[in-house]
């Protein structure tokens, strides 16, 4: 019983080595394929590391970049349009009835009793009245005008108001046929009359001119009124007292300066009255 208990020791012991070198190798074996992958897995990291993304919690914040901008260029300036003086309609004639305006002002001049006068202007046309008015005082209280004179005073009154005489600003056919019913003046559509009552002004002169009057509307506007308003005082026409000299307000002086200069006022800036020969 020993002596087989005995032999069949050697044999398991002899085939126990190999088995614990077949566990050397294997573990070695293990090893050894665990290193090689380590290896590889670092090895392939590293082989990765630019083409795969980083984890979307290791991403900063991305910021854009910016587009650059074009040049700032300076824009050509638009040219600011001239503007365009506003045209004043004339017809050549209107409804025959007349808006009075409501104006009215201080007494202008020394004279002790002032002439009232009110303003009419043709219903219809494009022409205030009230700023009418307030041109036509404008005119009548300028130091050169009429009441440099100290017998003369002059007042705008409003509509309703008592007064001696009218200004009426009128279209051509309505003022030609004021004037001839006053004074059977033939104005041809052209010109301004004295009537008893009052001054005709012919919107066409209020608004154009004269052909022979240079310088601003509002200075020929001075003439007609200076001028109708010498006829209604009592003045009568003149003529020019020589080349260079100033025309005398009371000459036609649409129908020519012959050698004088145009001249809106009755007096000149001395304060002398401006006259000539009497036109026979």
């Amino acid at each position: 019983m020993s002596s087989h208990r005995g032999v069949s020791h050697r044999p398991s012991h002899r085939r126990g080595r190999p088995r614990r070198q077949g566990r050397t190798y294997l573990v070695g074996t293990l090893v050894a394929t665990g290193l090689l992958g380590s290896a590889a897995f670092f090895l392939d990291g590293r082989s990765d590391a630019s083409s795969r993304a980083p984890h979307p919690r290791s991403l900063a914040p991305a910021t854009p970049t910016p587009t650059p901008s074009p040049p700032t260029q300076n824009p050509t300036p638009t040219p600011t349009p001239t503007p365009t003086p506003t045209e004043i309609d004339v017809p050549s004639t209107g409804a025959g009835t007349f808006v009075t305006a409501r104006a009215g002002g201080a007494k202008v001049g020394h004279g002790s009793r002032p002439l009232r006068y009110v303003v009419k202007v043709e219903t219809g046309l494009d022409v205030s009245p009230t700023r009418s008015a307030d041109e036509i005082a404008d005119i009548l209280a300028a130091p050169r005008g009429w009441t440099r004179n100290p017998a003369y005073s002059f007042q705008l009154v409003s509509a309703g108001q008592p007064h001696d005489l009218t200004v009426t600003i009128a279209t051509p056919g309505t003022a030609d046929a004021l004037c001839w019913a006053g004074i059977q003046q033939n104005t041809q559509g052209e010109y301004n009359c004295e009537v008893p009552g009052g001054v005709v002004v012919n919107l066409k002169r209020w608004v154009k001119g004269s052909p022979t009057f240079g310088g601003p509307i509002h200075d020929y506007r001075a003439l007609i009124i200076n001028h109708e308003m010498g006829h209604f005082l009592g003045h009568t026409h003149r003529t020019c007292a020589g080349p260079g000299h100033l025309a005398p307000v009371m000459m036609q002086q649409i129908k020519g300066l012959h050698g004088c200069i145009a001249n809106a006022w009755p007096y000149d800036e001395d304060g002398h009255f401006v006259t000539g020969p009497r036109v026979q």
